[in-house]
């Protein structure tokens, strides 16, 4: 079945976060995007052109009652993509919201991450990692915002995402150390670290902000090559790339 004109302008909207959260949609684009995620959300429906449908008819199959056949002209009208892909998937965002038990596990704590490809980026390499779950403040940019989920790559698949007030968890969790990259804090690479606990990234910007830095109990610092010789900081996702492969190479 082709897409109709209707349906198609209405997932044209669904970059907006305020259309994605009354509809309770988002999209996915692209083939790697949408094979990795696909089986682990509720499809809503699989668009593509009629080419990607022959080379794919084993998705197609399986997915036939919600399949809907467009062309690419109708497809660049939905993407938010520069080049739009011949496939995108619309999903239902998750209900259940519950955050699950963290002791004894790493968790990743985004204060204030404004930038969606940062998002996206801190969600991929906590992936290869084995970070399964990222808290993330109210503050914190949209995990389905469309350049996010381009981002991630697949890895939201693996990697559940949870906005809530990240100080009320670390209160609540008490007995995790809690870590946190601050200017002030001790050589990551010397200093004595825990395999669970809860690793504070905070804003591009700002860094974390003064309520979190309070609660972070042990301060890190990633050095520099040259002490007096360097830039201002590090991108935060590169920053939480050499945070976790430090603490999983202890």
């Amino acid at each position: 079945m082709e897409i109709s004109k209707t349906k198609a302008a209405f997932y044209s909207t669904l970059s907006s976060k305020k259309i994605r959260n009354k509809h309770g949609m988002f999209i996915v684009e692209g083939e790697k995007c949408v094979t990795d995620t696909i089986g682990a959300f509720e499809l809503i429906n699989l668009i593509a052109t009629n080419k990607w449908a022959e080379t794919h008819r084993e998705i197609v199959t399986e997915y036939s009652a919600l399949f809907l056949e467009a062309t690419p002209s109708v497809l660049k009208k939905i993407s938010s993509l520069s080049t739009p892909p011949e496939v995108i998937a619309v999903f239902r965002i998750p209900e259940d919201t519950t955050l699950p038990d963290i002791s004894g596990r790493l968790v990743l704590a985004l204060d204030g991450i404004q930038d969606p490809g940062n998002l996206g980026t801190i969600i991929r390499t906590a992936d290869w990692f084995g970070v399964d779950i990222i808290l993330a403040s109210d503050d914190t940019v949209d995990v389905y915002n469309p350049k996010t989920i381009q981002s991630t790559m697949g890895s939201l698949r693996r990697v559940k995402v949870y906005y809530t007030s990240l100080p009320d968890v670390i209160r609540k969790n008490s007995v995790l150390p809690v870590y946190g990259t601050l200017l002030n804090g001790e050589d990551m690479f010397k200093t004595e670290l825990s395999n669970c606990g809860i690793i504070v990234m905070g804003n591009e910007g700002n860094g974390i902000s003064k309520e979190m830095r309070e609660l972070i109990d042990h301060p890190l610092l990633i050095p520099p090559y040259k002490e007096n010789s360097h830039g201002e900081s590090l991108n935060v996702a590169i920053a939480t790339a050499i945070t976790l492969a430090t603490f999983r190479n202890r």
